[in-house]
């Protein structure tokens, strides 16, 4: 197959949506499955794919890593929407109708994201065990767990009463990571344009958040960061991240669009979550 037979008519990964300006880059990046990352314009539009041969891409990590790493090259040269893990478009000419079909919504979101970025914080407990200090520092917790341990009673009697106290323990850690992320929020909310709560998976976590930042305020973000880090004492430890492209902040809902005979166009076969 010659590559220009490739280009046209294979699969295409799509990574993400920008402005084009009217001269091609020479990105000089590879994507998944080692192929080269290049772009395709239409109408002021621009997506960038790299080929693939076959059909449903394997979530694993060394895809995803890829996935990532071309991301993160393009955030540095400029504002790019985004496109999540194993997107998936029969051709060259799928990609053109996309852009057509979109245009509206796709041109809105980069005007609204325009030299913006995402910055991640992770706030999380610096202690060895966490249990533990809660229980060292919440007196009530202390008192209950002490009252089990002080009771000369077979373990299997005393269940119902740890169950409560893990219930406890769940309800003042909750209860401490909803008023300190409100206090982070209320610091940052000057730094940054918007900020989104995102799932906290794990047990020594107090928050995950993704700040939308001017590209030019990086440092007066950092400098927010700071600014909240001294509400808390040293058992708190907070890691920020970035830039990144706006995963969090672009919310595309993308359509392929069907021809007038109702019958499906080649932008309809894409595979995938927009």
């Amino acid at each position: 197959m010659s590559s220009n037979k490739l280009k046209s008519d294979c699969p295409k990964v799509l990574y993400a949506l920008c402005a084009s300006d009217g001269e091609k880059p020479d990105y000089q990046l590879v994507g998944l499955e080692s192929a080269p990352v290049y772009v395709i314009d239409k109408d002021g539009l621009r997506a960038v794919v790299s080929d693939t041969e076959g059909g449903r891409l394997r979530p694993d990590r060394r895809s995803i890593g890829a996935h990532q790493s071309v991301l993160h090259a393009l955030t540095e040269t400029g504002t790019v929407l985004p496109i999540r893990f194993g997107v998936v478009a029969r051709s060259a000419k799928a990609v053109e109708d996309l852009l057509i079909a979109n245009q509206k919504t796709i041109k809105k979101h980069l005007e609204q994201l325009d030299g913006r970025v995402e910055m991640g914080l992770r706030v999380s407990w610096d202690v060895a065990n966490i249990y533990e200090y809660y229980v060292e520092t919440h007196p009530v917790l202390k008192q209950g767990r002490d009252e089990i341990w002080n009771r000369n009673a077979n373990p299997g009697d005393l269940r119902e009463e740890k169950i409560r106290l893990g219930n406890l323990y769940q309800s003042l850690r909750d209860a401490d990571r909803l008023e300190f992320t409100e206090k982070v929020k209320n610091i940052l909310v000057n730094y940054c344009e918007d900020i989104i709560e995102t799932e906290v998976k794990r047990e020594k976590d107090v928050m995950n958040l993704a700040c939308l930042v001017k590209r030019d305020k990086l440092d007066e973000f950092a400098k927010g960061i700071f600014d909240a880090s001294k509400l808390f004492d040293n058992a708190f430890l907070f890691d920020y991240t970035g830039p990144w492209a706006p995963h969090n902040f672009t919310t595309l809902n993308l359509y392929a669009p069907v021809s007038k005979k109702g019958k499906n166009t080649e932008a309809d076969d894409l595979s995938g979550d927009l």
